[in-house]
């Protein structure tokens, strides 16, 4: 019986199937290309750890040794549900199954003993040598039934008045308190009911953790460099492929009670084991590459899956080109072009560390001639070929021509083609370089039909702009739209110049709007509420869906309530409405969730304070708020967390008051930008702009906006903070421009200009069909 698998993200699911088909048919075709690959990796593998041991003594020499990398902790939230949902499936197909429990009724339940233990203080104190025990006369058959049910699912299904007692009998002659617990509560909701059954399975696993921890009832014993570990065969076989075969397909292993791991180091095994009973890895850049090898030569999904997430998310300019080199050697196709796509995107920082010298020539070429090559000017690529050719002149001369070739002189302006002519002169007069670059670039540079060679960028999700207002020149009036862009593609210039091309979406169903939400989940777009102009009657709460696929809108249910100028957030599974005006100058605290599943609105626990054109955005699964107006209509300075069952809990303030602004949240941290601030009785234009740091709860100015932004859309595109739109407080002028912020070199890059409607518009991003893009 094939078991559910759901520890690895989407994105990884169809990578992790190909790499095994492929594992299995290079071992089937015989030793020499397995043989070849297996050398290709050892070759990566001694390489880091050769570059590794250098930078260590470099570090030594500083006074900054290993030891003090940190340590991030990654834990996979709903690992405790998935691990207990195997395990029930092995239940149900009677794999690893070592306890049977009857009734006085002739019913037998067969059950895992790690699973009922961690539920019930009568099982865990009987001997190891106990395989089946015979339940009091009192116990009936449901009432074991639930107990079981509880402890593979946190709950129980069938709870009502008519089988509470027999449940309550059970658990008493089975010392299980926390079913006792849940008797209590039978009357909450499904969502409530449902968190409780995770907690429940959460408190689950940590029992599990504790028996391991006191070798309590382990079964095997993993023997790795000398080193014994004791552990559970069924959780094994529940986190582990590679275990579960072994275990449960007739393998010698599966009747031994010591099992020697050849091929496994001591420290990656002990590691791995704490993920399997804790859904946690702790991992720096030290350990991650050992225990990705090892996590997939054992198959330990859960671990697989967090060593990727680390890859992804801690990848930096300092690390990327490691990863894209580990993950050429291991042959995982979708690492390789996410870290060679984060090269492409950040070259210019990239070329500046040491580990840009070790590239080797055929590489550094790729990358010079991918169109996709982001960087400030031509001049970055030059500069950085030159370092590279200077590191080692004698080796690398002979290249200098090809990758020069490379170097796309015609998108230079003349001062900066006036650096060119400066560094080939140095060469020549070295005397150490015949080569002559400047004669070749100036024919290069000459060269007038260069449209053909812009660095064109085609992201993989397409910003997308919704609906807003704007105003018509031919009568002064304003004229709110029904419009759709999207960004095709970022496109770089002669010099600085940088343009974003757009394309015509379509347009929304229903009125034109203003003021509304927009979110993304699931691959499909909702907007929400708005209205479509300035008076009372004009707010709107009508809700529809655009699925890109399909290319078509579905009407939702509407809104409880009027909203315009609020936050629409998509969290988990459910989008949520957060404060905004139901009718002019009248704003709201009240906060609701839509649920696709059930295509409903409900109210959740309302806000501390009535909001409108506050900001909002969500990371490491928060709600977080800021700004915006109270209900004096006064520019706030706070910022707060804020969860649907609990409510508002307030941060430390902004440095700056700010309403009609724009937040959003990148790697961590939370960027604010834009909107209007208090001035005496009247508003200004805010242009400062501010990051919040969630593990210090402390807020840092950074680089202020270089032209106002009001009542602007904003948007994180591949890393990159971009604010499009808006308008001047000052002079109600409207800011067509769109910026770009970039954390790396901490300045703004125009974008050029954005089509349509600028003011209170929203966006967001969204994946199109090639079709759409092409």
């Amino acid at each position: 019986m094939e078991f559910t698998r759901k520890y690895l993200p989407l994105e990884w699911e169809e990578r992790w199937r190909r790499e095994k088909e492929r594992r299995k048919r290079m071992m089937e075709e015989g030793g020499e290309k397995f043989e070849e690959e297996e050398k290709r990796r050892l070759k990566w593998i001694v390489s880091y750890n050769d570059g590794r041991m250098g930078m260590k003594e470099k570090d030594n020499e500083h006074g900054n040794a290993e030891e003090d990398e940190p340590m991030h902790r990654y834990r996979r939230q709903s690992y405790a549900s998935e691990i207990h949902q195997t395990l029930l499936e092995m239940k149900m197909a009677d794999v690893l199954t070592d306890l049977t429990l009857s009734t006085e009724d002739g019913m037998s339940v067969r059950v895992h003993w790690l699973v009922l233990a961690a539920v019930s203080s009568i099982i865990q104190e009987k001997d190891e040598d106990v395989k089946e025990i015979s339940l009091s006369p009192e116990v009936c058959r449901s009432g074991l039934v639930a107990v079981v049910e509880f402890a593979y699912t946190g709950g129980i299904s069938n709870l009502n008045i008519d089988n509470m007692m027999q449940i309550q009998t059970a658990a008493e002659s089975l010392g299980a308190p926390r079913v006792l617990e849940l008797l209590k509560k039978e009357n909450k909701g499904d969502e409530v009911r449902k968190s409780l059954a995770e907690e429940q399975m959460t408190v689950g696993l940590q029992c599990m953790k504790d028996f391991w921890d006191k070798r309590l009832r382990c079964d095997v014993k993993l023997i790795a460099e000398g080193t014994v570990f004791h552990a559970h065969r069924a959780l094994l076989s529940a986190s582990s492929e590679y275990f579960r075969g072994m275990f449960t397909r007739g393998m010698k292993e599966s009747r031994e009670e010591s099992v020697s791991l050849l091929s496994a180091g001591a420290a990656e095994l002990e590691i791995l084991l704490k993920c399997c009973y804790s859904g946690a890895l702790e991992l720096s850049w030290s350990c991650v590459f050992e225990l990705t090898c090892t996590s997939l030569q054992f198959q330990f999904q859960p671990a697989v899956s967090l060593c990727l997430q680390f890859l992804q998310q801690e990848m930096d300019v300092h690390n990327c080109l490691d990863v894209a080199s580990f993950a050429e050697a291991y042959g995982m196709v979708d690492i390789m072009e996410m870290a060679e796509d984060f090269v492409l995107r950040h070259f210019q920082e990239i070329s500046a560390t040491p580990k840009f010298q070790d590239l080797p020539a055929d590489k550094l070429l790729q990358f010079l001639r991918c169109d996709a090559l982001s960087v400030p000017s031509e001049l970055a690529v030059f500069r950085a070929v030159v370092s590279w050719i200077e590191t080692d002149p004698a080796e690398r001369l002979l290249q200098a021509e090809q990758l020069m070739k490379a170097v796309r002189f015609p998108f230079m302006t003349f001062r900066e083609f006036q650096e060119v002519r400066a560094v080939n002169l140095t060469m020549e007069c070295s005397g150490e370089y015949d080569v002559e670059l400047y004669k070749s670039a100036l024919k290069e540079f000459g060269v007038s039909d260069h449209v053909a060679q812009q660095r064109v960028r085609y992201p993989k999700d397409a910003l997308v702009l919704v609906g807003g207002d704007e105003l018509d020149a031919d009568n002064g009036r304003r004229r709110p739209s029904k419009q759709l862009w999207f960004v095709n593609s970022l496109r770089s210039g002669t010099g600085l110049v940088k343009q974003m091309e757009w394309r015509l979406l379509g347009e929304m169903p229903d009125q034109a709007r203003f003021r509304h939400g927009v979110g993304v989940l699931n691959g499909q777009l909702y907007i929400a509420g708005g209205c479509y102009f300035y008076s009372k009657a004009d707010i709107m709460k009508s809700v529809y869906r655009y699925d890109p696929v399909r290319e078509q809108w579905e009407k939702l249910s509407d809104l409880l309530e009027l909203r315009s100028n609020f936050t629409l957030v998509v969290n988990g599974e459910n989008l949520y409405a957060v404060g905004g005006d139901k009718e002019i100058n009248t704003n709201l605290d009240s906060v609701e969730k839509y649920s696709p599943e059930t295509n409903s609105w409900s109210f959740t626990h309302p806000l501390d304070q009535a909001l409108s054109g506050h900001a909002a955005t969500v990371c490491g699964g928060e709600i977080f708020i800021s700004g915006g107006f109270n209900c004096k209509y006064e520019c706030l300075v706070s910022m707060s967390a804020y969860h649907p069952l609990r409510g508002t809990t307030y941060l430390s303030d902004m440095i700056h008051d700010r309403a009609q602004h724009c937040m959003e949240s990148l790697r961590n941290r939370i960027y604010v930008a834009g909107g209007v601030c208090n001035l005496r009785k009247f508003y200004t234009n805010q242009l400062s702009c501010e990051v919040y740091d969630l593990v210090h709860d402390v807020w840092t100015e950074f680089t202020a906006l270089p032209v106002p932004h009001v009542g602007a859309a904003s948007a994180v595109l591949e890393e990159r903070l971009y604010i499009l739109g808006g308008y001047c407080q000052e002079d109600y002028s409207e800011a067509r421009l769109a910026h770009r912020y970039d954390p790396v070199t901490h300045r703004w890059d125009s974008m050029g200009k954005i089509p349509g409607p600028v003011t209170d518009i929203r966006t967001c991003l969204l994946k199109l069909p090639e079709h759409i893009r092409k």
